[in-house]
């Protein structure tokens, strides 16, 4: 038990693993007690079997296994003779599962075996503090909604998220503007002259126009950036452009950093409507921009060829 109090929650899996461990133990013993012939991995599909006839397809689907394991399962408890395997009376196409005369033999001892087991755990939950048995349905529940690998990802990002730093932009940024967006683009389209305008001369074309800049530091490298257009038009203020994030970077809650920054600048500004442009085919940053509060508009004129979706957000001060 010193091994985890140290290591704390990291070390679930191992400790749920040795506690099914024991279970599994004691479970084996528990069939050699009842003179039952059946190994612990075999029981959910046994119990099925006493209710009736089941195909493979149909076992699996009321156990949860997949279909080569339940075939995997039918065919050793088929070597003890337990089951038998038969065409379909009414279907022969179908290959149906059923309990052998040994199997239904060993059924009814089994029954005086779940009485005694049923006892035992019950036993056990009235002992304990917590109830397992909630606690795990409980358990499975929450990680069929989200599970843990997902939310260790999430925990992830939130821990490097704040190593991020976002900062306005300075003359010594531009080279790292430049390259960053370069690479995303080139990786997918391919540059135009609209991008060579803004990236070349980022401060005559965005920042002395009422645009800004910011970067992007992670462990203080320019990992990425994302610039502020002051637009001249009647519907829209400002739009986003020129997100661009490192790949050695991604997956550390960048993009998301750099749009609510975005996002808060143009309600500081007053901003009303801001705009962007982007390409269905990147997937990732679409749902990124929907996070965000962007919906999809049509009908705006763009420089770019590779835009093939226009989005906007309502700012609400």
């Amino acid at each position: 038990m010193d091994f985890f109090n140290q290591t704390g929650h990291m070390a679930i899996g191992t400790r749920l693993r040795m506690l099914s461990d024991k279970v599994s133990d004691d479970a084996a013993q528990v069939y050699q007690l009842f003179d039952v012939d059946l190994q612990p991995k075999w029981f959910p599909v046994f119990h099925v079997l006493q209710q009736g006839e089941f195909t493979i397809t149909e076992i699996a689907q009321q156990i949860g296994h997949s279909h080569p394991s339940v075939s995997k399962i039918v065919s050793e408890m088929a070597k003890k003779k337990i089951v038998t395997e038969n065409k379909d009376k009414n279907d022969g196409r179908r290959n149906v599962i059923r309990l052998s005369a040994k199997g239904r033999d060993m059924a009814e001892k089994f029954e005086k075996q779940v009485v005694d087991v049923g006892s035992a755990v019950q036993e056990i939950l009235e002992s304990s503090r917590n109830n397992l048995w909630e606690a795990i349905e409980e358990w499975e529940y929450l990680l069929e909604q989200k599970s843990l690998y997902k939310r260790i990802v999430e925990h992830k990002k939130l821990r490097e998220a704040k190593d991020v730093k976002i900062v306005p932009f300075e003359e010594k940024y531009a080279k790292d503007f430049k390259a960053l967006n370069e690479e995303w683009i080139s990786t997918y389209f391919k540059m135009e002259s609209a991008d060579h305008q803004s990236l070349d001369h980022p401060k005559e074309y965005i920042l002395d126009r009422g645009g800004e800049i910011f970067i992007a530091l992670y462990q203080d490298e320019v990992v990425g950036s994302c610039a502020l257009i002051k637009m001249n038009d009647p519907q829209y203020d400002y739009e986003l452009a020129k997100m661009a994030v490192s790949p050695k970077a991604q997956g550390k809650n960048i993009g998301w950093l750099l749009g609510s920054t975005i996002v808060n600048r143009v309600k500081e500004l007053g901003g009303r409507n801001l705009y962007l442009e982007s390409n269905t085919l990147l997937k990732p940053a679409i749902n990124l921009y929907q996070k965000l509060g962007f919906e999809k508009v049509v009908g705006r004129a763009t420089p770019y060829e590779r835009c093939n979706i226009q989005m906007e957000l309502k700012i609400h001060l």
